[in-house]
């Protein structure tokens, strides 16, 4: 048995030209854009897609044109965390019925919940969803994490088929991908950090969900591809490279927004779509912008 998602899963930015409108051309550029550049699956709605401040009907919308212009080349994961197991799944159903591959979820985000709470609510979701579903665990952003008794009940439910870390916890990685070695060797890890990407890939993992990819994606692919054939040297050199595109433009603004506000306007500079930001952030502009423009010249990343 393999895991079902190896490689590089781009969580894809949502391309915006107003509070609630889709860029819908833009959308269209930033899809081709990335399957030609050998992604293995594109993640929508996840936090690098802005997911929690868009409205339901815009992410349902985004399914739908997503998945229409995928036209079934490359699996199509969707983000339904939520604080409501009755969204969540609404939205699961939604996903299916455009032709979505996976459903993918956080732990809800705004009650911190305890490790039998959170076990209860997956629990209460699972049967509704009419697709496989993946755990994302993002501590950052939801005030806990899947524990090793949460991610060894989940390892027996034949639905769950993987696990998205965002942790940056490479020991927390190691664990849980050692619980299901045995138990369910088609779970597939894949790591959020990309500066982490090859190490996790040459420790077992699967491969990727990295922001960056939406930019650059065979800088990503090809990370993941040398770490797989246990080629150390250009695993460095990829590495590398991926930190320096992070250093470069996720550093330019002053609040954690920065690695999105940088990825979109990156994207905006090199006319692949709108720059828009879903509230309460707001685009880059002037200096900011300027600053991009010279460090994407910089890196040579061009359209």
């Amino acid at each position: 048995m393999t895991p079902r998602y190896q490689g590089i899963i781009p969580p894809m930015i949502t391309p915006l030209t107003g509070r609630d409108t889709l860029d819908l051309e833009g959308l269209e550029r930033l899809v081709e854009r990335l399957i030609a550049g050998r992604v293995s699956g594109l993640f929508i709605l996840g936090t690098t897609g802005e997911a929690p401040s868009l409205s339901y009907r815009l992410r349902r919308e985004l399914i739908g044109q997503t998945c229409r212009l995928v036209r079934g080349r490359v699996p199509v994961l969707v983000g339904i965390t939520d604080t409501s197991i009755i969204e969540s799944a609404r939205l699961a159903c939604d996903a299916a019925d455009y032709g979505a591959d996976a459903v993918v979820t956080s732990a809800p985000f705004y009650f911190p919940a305890g490790q039998p709470e959170l076990r209860e609510f997956i629990g209460e979701l699972l049967p509704e969803l009419p697709l496989p579903l993946m755990l994302y665990n993002m501590p950052a952003l939801t005030k806990t994490s899947f524990s090793r008794e949460v991610v060894t009940w989940a390892l027996d439910q034949e639905n769950i088929i993987g696990l998205k870390d965002s942790s940056g916890d490479l020991v927390y990685f190691r664990k849980m991908r050692h619980l299901a070695a045995t138990a369910r060797p088609d779970w597939s890890f894949l790591v959020g950090p990309e500066e982490l990407l090859g190490e996790v890939v040459l420790m077992g993992g699967q491969g990727g969900i990295n922001g960056g990819a939406n930019l650059h994606p065979t800088l990503y692919v090809d990370l993941y591809e040398a770490a797989k054939s246990g080629d150390l040297a250009r695993t460095c050199e990829l590495s590398a490279r991926v930190i320096a595109l992070g250093e470069a433009l996720y550093r330019v603004g002053q609040h954690g927004s920065a690695i999105i506000k940088g990825l979109k306007c990156s994207l905006s500079i090199l006319g692949i779509c709108d720059d828009f930001m879903a509230a309460p952030f707001h685009r880059f502009h002037g200096t900011e912008r300027a600053i991009v423009r010279e460090h994407l010249s910089e890196l040579g990343i061009e359209r």
